[in-house]
């Protein structure tokens, strides 16, 4: 959720090198504490709940025989990066996840940690981090059953990077799940001139548009690190309503699934996919 991963090339996991960005940082920390305002510069991302909590739930539902009456998520450890104020942390929370938050920004983690204070349910399900997510690689290694990166990949200086550790700290046959925003002329108008220069629907300069990324790019980049990718629908927010939907086009933002391969496919896991799946898969996004 807008929160800011900057990862080190040289030495992937070494954390002597910060993967944050000190400029960026600023920027998040003085936003920090306005992270409960549903109507303050988080607003759409409050309201995007309503859409990206059903498709991860749902989507990991259809995976399982394993169904809880009013906990469906209960036994499922979930890593949340870039968790910011818990804005997604928590209802995963109320579904019975455990969940793990991390979040570069410290005032992210102080908001986070006094709002899920309130609720003793959440406070014993949910547990948060100040640390960027290749500084948790080496002690969480296929820990997670499932990772959530919303609008947090549209923030990384190597996609790829993140990827790769997405994927380590994710146990066999674990689920990724994604929100981000193409890279299209449409979402430069829409995304970051109208958005963040006309409406401020979101603060200006929370965006650049050089770090979007077209679907068709992350999928060849999930691919061709063991994942398959399972699911891809366009997502549309209405400013007047103040409400997200889904659509058929994915030109603006986009949900992802995908999961990672399992122990046997491993270690096929840096073969290319063919062209045609890709193409094929491209072609049906966002009509699942």
């Amino acid at each position: 959720q807008f929160s800011l991963f900057r990862f080190a090339v040289k030495r992937p996991f070494s954390t002597s090198h910060s993967s944050v960005d000190s400029k960026e940082m600023k920027k998040f920390q003085l936003l920090a504490h306005k992270w409960w305002d549903e109507e303050g510069e988080y607003a759409a991302l409050h309201s995007m709940n309503d859409i990206r909590v059903p498709f991860i739930r749902d989507n990991l539902l259809s995976m399982s025989s394993n169904y809880h009456p009013g906990n469906p998520l209960s036994g499922i450890k979930i890593l949340d990066v870039g968790c910011g104020g818990g804005l997604l942390s928590e209802p995963l929370g109320r579904l019975g996840a455990s969940v793990t938050g991390i979040d570069p920004v410290e005032d992210n983690i102080r908001t986070a940690d006094q709002h899920k204070s309130f609720d003793p349910v959440l406070a014993k399900r949910i547990q948060y981090k100040s640390s960027s997510l290749e500084e948790i690689v080496e002690e969480s290694m296929e820990t997670f059953d499932v990772i959530v990166a919303s609008e947090v990949v549209e923030h990384v200086a190597d996609l790829e990077m993140f990827i790769k550790c997405c994927s380590q700290v994710l146990k066999p046959e674990g689920s990724l799940f994604i929100t981000t925003i193409n890279k299209t002329q449409l979402s430069y108008v829409l995304g970051i001139v109208v958005a963040e220069k006309i409406m401020g629907i979101v603060p200006e300069g929370t965006h650049e548009w050089e770090k979007f990324v077209a679907p068709e790019e992350l999928e060849r980049l999930l691919e061709s690190n063991g994942f398959s990718v399972r699911t891809v629908n366009g997502m549309l927010y209405n400013p007047l309503s103040g409400s997200w939907g889904w659509m058929e086009s994915t030109s603006l933002n986009y949900a992802l699934h995908a999961v990672k391969s399992g122990a046997r496919a491993q270690s096929h896991a840096t073969d290319a996919p063919p062209e045609a799946d890709i193409e094929q898969r491209s072609a049906t996004a966002g009509t699942a």
